[in-house]
């Protein structure tokens, strides 16, 4: 009996105290909700800590346990834990998405230039209540997300309420462009670099492929793909976010309005210089009739031009290897 007292005192002496105790168990969800399942929760500073259970066990993270993300408190037993909690690492799950965040202006804003007010990752998803990009409750879903965005950014949004781009997301075209199709969801550039610039055409071109085809015809569409951003792409014709169609007076391609729309680039434009087609087709004879013909001419005059130049030599060429053998 002593040689067994001696072994486990021995054996305590190696170990240290630490090893006789056990690591604290980590709190169960329902540990976190006695608190926070109060509607009433508040901070000291007034601020709700109230978590709706329904909304959490309906949401994406609703099997997951309160540690799993706030997990600073997997290694306390003392509650109420202090008030001042490490913050959410959502990349710690989604870490490609949080690879193109860091890289965005919304990041720059926020951990460089120290805008407190710049949005992460629950500013646009929620906390507790997350759900599927698919599901129409969430924040994100399609027909939501320029709510969100306007959330912060509600003049611009104004704006594209009163759009094309809108009006069609809003009656249930799925196809209809919303906030993250042109700016992306997470990697979210500055819209003034020349990168950006110089992609939006394409990206345009993801709905409007005839239209965006016509515009690199011209010499606008042709500086453009040689990279320079100097002359017009489709945003300083046709506005940003207010977009609106060519028949609407208030357009900015509106025939009442294009000297002034061209006469931001162009000083001195008229009636006379807006009458030059921006999106040329030469396959629509209603469009342009001169074009049309035009085009016509050319695919029979060029053809026909290198077929008898290449016809000529070729029976020169004859001719001189038959003079030759003789």
């Amino acid at each position: 009996m002593l040689k067994t007292i001696v072994a486990l005192v021995a054996a305590w002496l190696v170990a240290g105290p630490a090893a006789a105790q056990p690591a604290p168990k980590p709190p169960a969800n329902d540990d976190c909700l006695a608190c926070h399942g109060d509607a009433e929760a508040k901070r000291d500073d007034g601020r709700t800590i109230a978590v709706d259970v329904k909304a959490f066990d309906q949401s994406i993270h609703g099997p997951m346990a309160c540690v799993d993300c706030h997990a600073d408190l997997a290694k306390t037993a003392e509650f109420p834990h202090d008030s001042k909690l490490a913050r959410v690492n959502c990349a710690s799950c989604h870490d490609e998405i949080a690879s193109k965040y860091h890289d965005s202006i919304h990041a720059w804003a926020k951990e460089k230039a120290g805008l407190v007010g710049a949005p992460a990752c629950a500013d646009c998803h929620g906390r507790h209540d997350i759900r599927q990009h698919t599901d129409p409750v969430s924040r994100v879903y399609r027909t939501r997300v320029p709510e969100t965005c306007g959330s912060c950014h509600k003049g611009i949004n104004e704006k594209y309420a009163v759009g094309v781009h809108a009006a069609a997301l809003k009656k249930g075209n799925s196809q209809a462009p919303g906030c993250a199709d042109c700016h992306t969801a997470h990697a979210i550039k500055r819209v003034d670099l020349p990168g950006w610039k110089l992609a939006v055409t394409g990206e345009c071109g993801t709905c409007h492929a005839k239209v965006v085809e016509s515009f690199r015809r011209t010499f606008h569409g042709k500086v453009t793909e040689l990279g320079f951003t100097r002359v017009a792409a489709c945003s300083d014709c046709h506005g940003a976010h207010a977009i609106l169609p060519a028949s609407n007076p208030a357009s900015l391609v509106a025939k009442t309005h294009l000297v002034e729309t061209c006469g931001k680039c162009h000083q001195g434009a008229n009636e006379k210089f807006v009458a030059y087609d921006p999106h040329p087709d030469p396959s629509n004879y209603q469009r342009s009739a001169v074009l049309w013909w035009a085009n016509r001419f050319y695919w029979v005059l060029i053809p026909g031009c290198f077929g008898f130049f290449g016809l000529h030599s070729a029976l020169w060429f004859w001719r001189s290897r038959k003079e030759g053998r003789s």
